[in-house]
């Protein structure tokens, strides 16, 4: 009669066992070796393990000795299958990624794992596993364009040097608007979160007006200076200046980060920014808002607020983006900028390269 190898386990291993054996994200092999583990260490015999476990006596005694001779290693990892590996499985690889990279469907502007592996003649699991160890994710895309400003680098080094540098005596503000945001009320109640089941909301909505968030971002603090108004021309951003003049101490300069709206340059707001000399702005590049550190406040209030907000009329609304702004100023940690001015130019320059080689093809 053959003998169970007896197991003895440390705390820590006991932890990351009992872990595994809950199930919470673990995948399902995982979970029976680890409570095959945990009841041997409890003094089970293999057919009692495999009674509990669902499993045949067998697998119990292979995975109950594999964990004593390599320990949790041992059952993270799954055994070594019989027979050698398939002659042409490197260059099957080659061929998905050269065809997933490379190529297009006739009919479609990207690849599935069942029309990839129909064109190829193999199976969609194995162009998904090719797919899912080269973090490739062809119905995904993002957006993106390589600015054309001449003036390029010498912005990035501008803007990027008062955000890891700020001058002395003076404060930082990026600043911009939000436009033409909706005042959005849903035909119907929405339906609640349900376990199993998410948040619903009408398709069709009634609109019930707009207004325009103005907005300055102290860097340093990530306190918000907000106005809503109706418009947005240069009357409109003179006001909101005068604002900020109001809102900050009278003895720091004001460094203003903003695009290149031609409200921001305006003939009356250069008269304007003339007769207060503590006014400083600086333009980011054309096609460069991710450059504009309010944008990043601008993308949290649409999603944690203005996205599924219900609002019968332009006063609501308002009174939904103060409040969201007042209590973003009470909490705020700030934002923290890291990207050097030299690491962006060196990602553009290798993009720039990357769509010249393109157009040259």
């Amino acid at each position: 009669m053959r003998v169970a190898v007896a197991i003895e386990l440390t705390d820590e291993e006991r932890t990351k066992l009992s872990k595994y054996s809950r199930g919470h994200s673990t995948p399902v092999r995982l979970m029976k070796r680890a409570r095959i583990v945990l009841l041997a260490a409890d003094g089970k015999t293999n057919a009692q393990i495999a009674v509990e476990v669902g499993m045949a006596r067998g697998p119990v005694g292979t995975w109950r000795k594999r964990f004593a001779q390599k320990r949790l290693a041992g059952i993270e990892q799954d055994a070594p299958r019989p027979g050698n590996p398939s002659a042409n499985r490197a260059e099957l690889t080659e061929r998905i990624l050269e065809a997933t990279t490379q190529t297009e469907p006739e009919h479609a502007t990207q690849w599935s794992t069942r029309t990839l592996a129909k064109e190829l003649g193999v199976s969609d699991t194995r162009v998904a596993r090719v797919w899912r160890a080269h973090g490739l994710q062809p119905h995904r895309v993002k957006t993106f364009k390589v600015s054309s400003d001449p003036h390029f680098a010498e912005k990035v080094r501008d803007v990027v040097g008062l955000y890891l540098n700020p001058p002395e005596h003076a404060i930082v503000l990026s600043v911009d608007e939000k436009t033409s945001i909706q005042a959005l009320d849903r035909t119907q109640k929405g339906l609640p979160i349900h376990p199993g089941r998410c948040g619903t909301m009408t398709h069709d909505y009634k609109r019930n007006g707009t207004t325009t968030l103005l907005a300055a971002l102290n860097v340093a603090e990530g306190i918000v200076i907000d106005k809503c108004m109706a418009r947005h021309r240069h009357q409109e951003w003179i006001k909101f200046l005068e604002e900020i003049d109001a809102r900050t101490p009278p003895e720091l300069d004001l460094h203003l980060i903003a695009d290149n709206y031609a409200t921001h340059k305006h003939p009356k707001v250069l008269r304007w920014l003339k007769r207060h000399k503590r006014f400083h702005l600086h333009f980011i590049p054309t096609s460069s808002s991710w450059l504009n550190l309010v944008e990043r406040f601008f993308a949290d209030l649409t999603s944690e607020r203005l996205r599924r907000g219900t609002f019968s009329g332009v006063p609501e609304l308002i009174q939904a983006i103060e409040g969201y702004v007042e209590h973003h100023n009470d909490t705020t940690e700030g934002f923290q900028w890291k990207a050097t001015a030299d690491d962006i130019l060196e990602k553009v320059a290798r993009a720039k390269a990357t769509l010249d080689k393109i157009k040259t093809e």
